[in-house]
């Protein structure tokens, strides 16, 4: 007789916060922005998350010591070229897909997650964010809330 164990998708129960940010900033420049403004120290993981073979998204982290928290600032949105076959006037000029992290919240251009256990350090922090000139707005997410919630637990 075997024994079959199965792995239940809301089995990982992890809390974080996440808010969302919209700013027109490149990637580095908003992480060295965020080092600048929350003394944090954000550097960029050597491995990109991947989602598949062609989509991929940046990612920087940071462990704070002190607090005993993990930061993670992604990238919502990923672009790939189309390689498919075209005809007509513009068959040479490439196609470019968009995909999102969180597809809910395809406005948003980047995530930070915040692995934590103060609860009164995320408002502190959004203040903070939203100081930043570049930032346009940041807002906080309800993680419950997320339909691909998944995406963001790795």
């Amino acid at each position: 007789m075997m024994v079959t164990h199965k792995i239940i998708d809301d089995f990982y129960e992890d809390s974080f916060t996440l808010l969302a940010v919209h700013s027109s900033m490149e990637d580095y420049a908003l992480v060295y922005a965020l080092n600048l403004c929350l003394k944090t120290k954000f550097k960029r993981v050597a491995k990109d998350l991947d989602i598949s073979d062609s989509i991929s998204f940046p990612i920087f982290e940071w462990k704070d010591d002190i607090t005993d928290s993990y930061w993670t600032l992604i990238v919502n949105k990923c672009y790939q070229e189309d390689d498919s076959l075209k005809n007509g006037l513009f068959e040479n000029v490439p196609s470019i897909i968009e995909h999102h992290l969180v597809p809910e919240y395809k406005e948003a251009d980047y995530f930070l997650k915040i692995e934590h256990d103060n609860s009164n350090l995320e408002k502190d922090i959004l203040n903070l964010l939203l100081t930043i000139p570049k930032i346009i707005t940041a807002y906080i997410l309800d993680v419950d809330q997320l339909k691909s919630k998944s995406n963001l637990i790795f």
